[in-house]
């Protein structure tokens, strides 16, 4: 298996979980220690939105490296 895939399925994987965590609220993502960080710091409006960007991001750059095949 080509690592450039696992790389891309990692990307992809954890995008979905934080796009679809800001969309939805979910009470257990963001009562986990690393984003209770960000509550405490952002506020939890400003955290979803945090959460909602980087989810957006590493979608697109799972689509980017899924583009530059050789």
């Amino acid at each position: 298996m080509n690592p450039q895939y696992l790389v891309q399925g990692i990307f992809l994987a954890a995008g979905t979980v934080s796009l679809l965590a800001a969309i939805l609220n979910w009470e257990w993502f963001f009562n986990t220690r690393n984003a209770e960080l960000f509550v405490r710091t952002l506020g939890r409006k400003g955290t979803r939105i945090f959460y909602g960007v980087f989810g957006l991001f590493c979608i697109i750059m799972s689509f980017i490296i899924g583009n530059n095949q050789p």
